[in-house]
């Protein structure tokens, strides 16, 4: 019997997020899905309804510094619907990460919400793997701002922005 190769189409996942700060949970979906996509954009969120911690510039260099290793990464910046920001890339896949089963039905709801905006665009989950189902960027500043170890939950730049930002 004869192998038959499937064909493929290139595709562009969209990877977005606020990343105030990104940590090596974001790091472990963004490399996981860079193996899976010829191309994924991470998408930093400006959110006018949230005050970060880092501006949207700094979240950007930020992502850039941690995946400079990746070729096929780019890090884009938007705001406003996502599912608009995916077609004006010409991209029909959503990754979003999973940590707990209370990320699943947030995001599911996001899911069918942006299913019912753009048909043609699918949404991919990823589960983070176990070591960073523990992480968030919430965490990471709680523990900086106490002048906590940062060591294995952000990546050294980011660990020395955020010393920066509380003077630890």
């Amino acid at each position: 019997m004869e192998d038959k190769v499937c064909p493929t189409k290139a595709e562009i996942a969209i990877y977005p997020g606020s990343f105030d700060p990104v940590t090596n949970g974001h790091l472990d979906i963004i490399e996981r899905a860079s193996k899976i996509f010829p191309q994924l954009v991470v998408a930093v969120l400006s959110n006018p309804q949230k005050t970060p911690l880092f501006t949207l510039e700094e979240r950007k260099e930020m992502l850039q510094k941690s995946t400079e290793h990746l070729p096929n990464v780019q890090i884009e910046t938007f705001s406003g619907l996502l599912v608009r920001f995916a077609r004006q890339k010409g991209c029909r896949i959503i990754i979003r990460g999973l940590r707990a089963i209370s990320d699943y039905e947030y995001e599911t709801q996001i899911a069918v919400i942006n299913r019912k905006m753009a048909p043609e665009i699918e949404t991919l989950f990823l589960p983070t793997s176990s070591e960073y189902s523990y992480l968030n960027s919430t965490v990471v500043k709680e523990i900086a701002r106490f002048g906590g170890c940062l060591a294995k939950l952000v990546p050294p730049f980011v660990e020395k922005k955020l010393k920066e930002k509380f003077q630890t």
